[in-house]
């Protein structure tokens, strides 16, 4: 069944603007051989003196990518995303961001060695098996039941709806998203999403939908996106060039920066990464050499994203938006508003299927799909708690 989607394609990508430089010259050209500043995901680095650095920074992101021979997905008996699961890959990469940075730690970096328990949790959420958490199964299927068929190309802002509800079934990731509507951060939402009266606030990961342009990005949104990825808070941007998703990290000069989900590698489980196949499925969710893509060459059609771990660090979110970003432009890039000027239709009006207890580590493909079967399964299931 995946054939009917390779007509639709050319060759994999496999970050070829990155690592086709190497060819020859030995030398990747992912970061740009002169003294310049090169921002990623909230910390500057210098581009000749900090190179190694800012690879290894790289490399430590989750890269999500096409995944083939995991379990049948759908009516159509999926086996593969390729050619329309990339949007859910860039969505699967920021939020893999947001729990690294949770619970690791933005100084927190990767090696092949690596058997950190908390790493090994919060990638295994990410295995393409019926039973984690944000696997390739569970947003599609979710997106099912927001009327996208299974392998039907998803954009930025139905990834984030999914997203939305999908954390509200794993309590380890203590995690809440809230997804910006109409361009607009409503204040009064995220309390009641992160601060009920009385308890501690809930880590947050802030996603902004935008809509910068109408075939083009309007050059004039340009500076604010970058102070955005400047942020101490930033987890990036779901995005992409027209008709391809990118999950976009930082930028140098007039260039951003991106991780791109358009190559196809085997599934499997990383699980305790105890055998030889396990440590090099870990080693294929990292990619050393980002690309570039001028800023103007985006699609104008995105998601900006920050993660919120307390309440102090919210606030100064807010300030820096309102004095360091949403000043840069006329109109500006989204607004920030204490309570709602309309009654928005939202996906926390659907009844969604509670998910059982999941016992991690696991990784079997041999286990039921946990969370979503038939639309039918969903009516006869209670609801999750919001």
């Amino acid at each position: 069944m995946d054939s009917v989607f390779e007509a639709y394609l050319g060759p994999d990508s496999i970050l070829a603007g990155a690592v086709g430089g190497a060819v020859g010259s030995g030398e990747p050209e992912d970061i740009p051989k002169r003294n310049t500043d090169v921002w990623l995901l909230g910390k500057r680095y210098n581009a000749i003196q900090e190179l190694d650095v800012i690879r290894r920074d790289i490399e430590s992101r989750l890269w999500c990518t096409y995944r083939h021979n995991f379990v049948p997905l759908g009516e159509m008996q999926l086996t593969s995303d390729k050619g329309w699961g990339c949007m859910l890959r860039c969505g699967q990469m920021v939020l893999a961001q947001a729990l690294i940075e949770l619970h690791l730690g933005r100084d927190w970096f990767w090696t092949r060695d690596c058997r950190d328990a908390t790493y090994l949790k919060i990638v295994n959420r990410f295995e393409d098996t019926r039973k984690s958490f944000y696997s390739i199964h569970q947003i599609a299927l979710m997106g099912e039941s927001q009327n996208k068929a299974v392998g039907e190309w998803l954009g930025p802002n139905t990834v984030a709806q999914i997203l939305k509800i999908l954390v509200r079934f794993d309590d380890w990731s203590s995690l809440a998203v809230h997804v910006a509507m109409d361009s607009t951060v409503v204040l009064d939402d995220i309390f009641l999403r992160c601060q009920e009266p009385g308890e501690t606030w809930k880590p947050l990961l802030l996603i902004v939908p935008l809509r910068l342009g109408i075939s083009d990005i309007n050059p004039m949104y340009i500076p604010a996106l970058k102070r955005c990825l400047e942020l101490s808070s930033s987890c990036g941007m779901i995005g992409g060039r027209p008709n391809q998703a990118l999950y976009f990290l930082g930028y140098v000069d007039d260039e951003v920066l991106y991780l791109d989900p358009h190559t196809t590698q085997r599934a499997g489980a990383v699980g305790e990464k105890e055998t030889t196949a396990e440590r090099e499925l870990d080693e294929s969710y990292h990619q050393r050499y980002a690309a570039r893509l001028s800023f103007s060459a985006m699609d104008p059609s995105l998601a900006v994203c920050f993660l919120c771990k307390t309440r102090d660090s919210f606030d100064e979110l807010l300030q820096q938006l309102r004095q360091e970003v949403l000043s840069l432009c006329t109109p500006a890039l989204f607004e920030i508003s204490q309570s709602r000027a309309v009654d928005w239709d939202t996906a926390d009006d659907i009844e969604w299927p509670a998910m059982p207890d999941i016992d991690w580590p696991t990784s079997s493909d041999s286990e039921p799909f946990a969370l979503l079967g038939n639309s039918s399964d969903v009516d006869s299931k209670p609801s999750a708690p919001i």
